[in-house]
């Protein structure tokens, strides 16, 4: 078990890498949304798993997930600066968590979405990067605003 950790704490890694370097994440869609599974590791308060929106950061990985009840959705590309301020922000709202890169068997990394933003624009400063915000000045302005949420 702490192998599969350390490999999807690695794929998680290497999925902010690649979306901040393509700036591009791919969720799966059908006519009614996106792909959404339950947490294997939280829960609610009542005792219902956690539930999470899947992402990924290429096609190819998306693609290796559409079997059983997700064969009528396809990969949908979602702008970074979309996905950080709209769904990130969004997710962290209705109390659900980003899965990363998960494989065919539904395994991956999962994420706090406010986290995850916070990760995304870190790896982003990093490489010099940034990214036209439509809620925020910038993302140093996202980045305070979100701590300040975070130390609540």
């Amino acid at each position: 078990m702490l192998q599969d950790h350390i490999t999807t704490k690695n794929r998680y890694k290497e999925f902010i890498r690649k979306i901040c370097d393509t700036e591009v994440v791919y969720g799966l869609k059908d006519e009614k949304g996106y792909a959404t599974s339950y947490s294997n590791e939280l829960e609610y308060e009542d005792g219902e798993p956690v539930q999470i929106i899947c992402f990924w950061s290429d096609t190819a990985r998306a693609k290796s997930c559409l079997d059983k009840e997700w064969n009528r959705y396809e990969p949908s590309p979602i702008p970074l600066n979309e996905f950080i301020e709209n769904w990130c922000l969004g997710m962290n709202s209705d109390g659900l968590i980003v899965g990363t890169d998960f494989d065919s068997n539904l395994f991956g990394y999962e994420a706090e979405p406010l986290e995850l933003a916070l990760e995304i624009i870190e790896e982003l400063k990093k490489n010099k990067k940034t990214l036209s915000l439509s809620k925020f000045e910038d993302l140093d302005d996202m980045e305070s605003q979100i701590r300040e949420v975070l130390e609540d």
